[in-house]
């Protein structure tokens, strides 16, 4: 089964981004998590959020667990470029270009998906076990 998770838009060039996930390309989410936590680049805060999200949409949509996951693939590609321009000497103008970056990662897991209903009878199932203790007068 296979978890999706996007961003797009990001302002950091793609260049600096495929850095940061070839470092962690062939880890196990949680441990690449804690990699991105503690390295020092600007791009690892915005590829841990990419993974946060597709933690938990493996877990709250599709009833995973996330030791079972594995990267099955970061692709990180341009976005939008916005071109500015930079006044220069003699009535020129020099090109900046602000470039952007989008993130898709696919996350895979082996493990068969839990059903959503089931999970819900179970919490109704536990709720109904725990009975308050009864006052004393």
């Amino acid at each position: 089964m296979e978890i999706r998770a996007y961003q797009k838009s990001l302002r950091i060039s793609p260049r600096k981004m495929q850095l940061v996930a070839d470092s962690v390309r062939r880890l196990p989410p949680q441990q690449a998590l804690t990699q991105l936590r503690f390295m020092g680049k600007r791009g690892a805060r915005l590829l841990a959020k990419v993974f946060k999200q597709a933690i938990s949409n493996a877990t709250n949509n599709l009833g995973l667990s996330p030791a079972t996951l594995t990267i099955k693939h970061i692709h990180v590609e341009e976005g939008p470029t916005m071109k500015r321009w930079q006044p220069v000497s003699r009535g020129r103008g020099h090109e900046i270009l602000k470039r952007s970056t989008h993130i898709k990662l696919i996350l895979e897991s082996k493990e068969p998906r839990g059903n959503k209903l089931n999970r819900k009878v179970e919490k109704a199932n536990i709720k109904e076990n725990k009975e308050p203790a009864e006052k004393k007068k």
